[in-house]
């Protein structure tokens, strides 16, 4: 198993991004979670298979329709071994 930690950045809070990222996370079997960060940013970290994240950080990356994504970091990091994917903050 592997782990990404994504940044978000843009117009990506109040347009149902962590929603969105929610439903791609459990149709694609990814665990961990996303919040909103207070500097205006959405944050995420994910776990799973490397093609399921491939996947995941794809689809994410693209956003909803009602958000504007104006940059993406995506970052290894230390998989932790969630059991689900939830949405905090």
């Amino acid at each position: 198993m592997e782990a990404v930690f994504l940044k978000i950045y843009g117009h990506v809070q109040g347009v149902g991004f962590r929603y969105f990222t929610y439903r791609i996370a459990h149709r694609l079997g990814v665990k961990g979670y996303v919040r909103n960060a207070e500097d205006g940013t959405v944050e995420i970290h994910a776990e799973g298979d490397k093609s399921s994240l491939e996947q995941f950080v794809k689809e994410v990356s693209r956003g909803p329709s009602s958000a504007i994504i104006t940059k993406v970091e995506c970052n290894p990091t230390t998989y932790q071994g969630f059991e689900d994917f939830t949405i905090t903050r």
